[in-house]
């Protein structure tokens, strides 16, 4: 029985709480929803469970793919034991096909099947809107090192790969994705000698981080349903999490 301590973080859809393991914590999802950088609020019936059972999911996926995770075990509804990760302020963007702030920023149409995945950097902050950055922005800022940037970027288009394959077979097209990455142990809590860390996929991965399609009708099955108005938010997240759970 893991004990829950005291609350560590509460972010946009998840609470961080401390346990009798100083490497281990509590995630636990919640109902809000957020869009344009929180501009816009809001609330999704069971989000947060269907967001545990489909990370909790995926994140086992990944790691029978040889993709290490903060994963250690779901364990409640709304409940997942993690690594506690010191997360890199960067997010990684992997997109597949032509949407949101890509077909926006480049004024170009929504739906294209992209010849090559594009991998992109942002900033992570929401008050500057998690801004595209590049390599030197990093490197400059400190913000990781040489090593950690080619590690995330291989782990990035890895986790594209396993993702696309296994929802191919499951009738629907990985549009985008978001990606957060941590060192572990956690540096700031003095247990990794020498400085040395390993990097960890973190946060989750669900229809609040990734763009969903189904193969054919192009409907969308993730939070562009809220962000959009387009109705029917709950039911295309439970429609996903059937998805995912299939055989």
């Amino acid at each position: 029985m893991v004990k829950q301590g005291e609350k560590l973080y509460e972010g946009k859809a998840k609470i961080l709480y401390s346990t009798e393991d100083p490497q281990l914590v509590i995630q636990y999802f919640k109902d809000d929803a957020t869009a344009f950088n929180a501009q816009k609020r809001g609330m999704i019936v069971d989000k947060g469970v269907v967001n545990n059972k489909i990370a909790s999911h995926l994140f086992g996926v990944l790691e029978q793919a040889g993709v290490a995770t903060h994963f250690v075990k779901q364990l409640s509804d709304r409940e997942m034991l993690v690594k506690r990760v010191q997360i890199i302020p960067l997010e990684v963007t992997i997109r597949n096909i032509t949407a949101g702030g890509m077909a926006k920023s480049l004024g170009i149409d929504e739906g294209i099947i992209l010849k090559r995945p594009v991998f992109e950097w942002h900033y992570k902050s929401d008050a500057l809107g998690d801004p595209l950055i590049n390599d030197d922005h990093i490197l400059a800022l400190e913000l990781a090192t040489p090593q950690e940037l080619e590690t995330i970027r291989r782990l990035s288009f890895r986790v594209n790969d396993v993702l696309r394959d296994y929802f191919a077979a499951r009738k629907i097209d990985v549009v985008d994705f978001k990606l957060e990455f941590g060192r572990f142990p956690h540096l700031e809590l003095g247990e990794a000698r020498g400085g040395q860390s390993q990097l960890l996929l973190a946060d989750e991965i669900s229809p609040d981080t990734c763009r969903f399609w189904e193969q054919g009708t192009r409907k969308k099955l993730d939070k562009d349903r809220f962000r959009r108005d387009l109705g029917d938010v709950e039911a295309a997240y439970h429609e996903m999490l059937k998805r995912v759970l299939q055989g």
